[in-house]
């Protein structure tokens, strides 16, 4: 059975590795998927791996007002309706003890991860109707915390707390609102992380995380990906206001 059978997903942050395990998973449930990213080549390499008609990009910077009122009217233009956000779009910042850290590396995170996230539920949700779901990419980090990585673990928790906004207001109207949370995965983003956190640490960046992880090892974009479709099927019709762990157990 097609967990997704003609809903219409926006997935922002499509041109990364999540967006795009994400994004053919949907596909092969019976959605059609807009694409969201601020880089129109990695769309174009993602969406030319999908079935053109199930398929959609729009180049926009998610924490622009503009760009994402949009991105949702392109959505609806092409698909006719909203039945699944999934807010994705990110980046990591720096790692810096506080006195250093960059106050325009600190704005940049918090403007993507949070006003992006605000910003993709304040255009898309009035638009959605009962038996909609609204995802929000937070991680390990939104439960934690590490020294020097302040803009990233910061707009990580914020993400948990507009859920739970979203949830409370969202419900009455059949619309659940979740986040999930990845440990590391094995692409370039975590990689990017791991050497920044490795230098300042003077350590192996990735062996570091996963001597952490319980299980041992880094998951992949498709695992995450498979619990993002529980969060957008029907499975989880009465799971909202949660934050769902998929990080190997590094939060225990």
């Amino acid at each position: 059975m097609l967990k997704l059978d003609g809903k219409v997903a926006i997935i922002t942050g499509g041109g990364g590795s999540l967006g795009a395990a994400t994004a053919r998973l949907f596909i092969q449930n019976g959605a059609r998927v807009m694409l969201v990213d601020r880089e129109a080549d990695a769309l174009n390499v993602v969406a030319g791996e999908l079935p053109a008609d199930q398929v959609a990009t729009c180049v926009a910077d998610v924490s622009d007002e503009v760009d994402t009122a949009a991105y949702v009217a392109a959505t609806l233009d092409r698909f006719d309706a909203i039945d699944v956000l999934f807010s994705n779009a990110g980046n990591f910042g720096t790692v810096a003890q506080i006195a250093d850290y960059p106050i325009d590396v600190f704005d940049s995170v918090l403007a993507g991860h949070v006003r992006g996230a605000f910003l993709a539920a304040k255009h898309a949700a009035p638009h959605m109707t009962k038996d909609c779901s609204i995802i929000i990419t937070s991680s390990v980090a939104g439960v934690r915390g590490d020294a020097g990585v302040y803009a990233y673990i910061t707009a990580k928790h914020a993400q948990v707390g507009l859920m739970r906004c979203l949830a409370k207001e969202l419900g009455p109207r059949g619309i659940r609102v979740n986040t999930v949370h990845p440990g590391p995965v094995d692409n370039g983003f975590q990689l990017a992380v791991e050497d920044g956190l490795g230098k300042a640490m003077g350590v192996d960046g990735t062996e570091l995380f996963n001597q952490m992880i319980p299980l041992g090892r880094h998951g992949s974009a498709e695992e995450i990906a498979r619990s993002v479709l529980y969060l957008a099927g029907d499975d989880s019709s009465f799971v909202t206001g949660s934050t769902l762990m998929v990080d190997g157990g590094m939060s225990v």
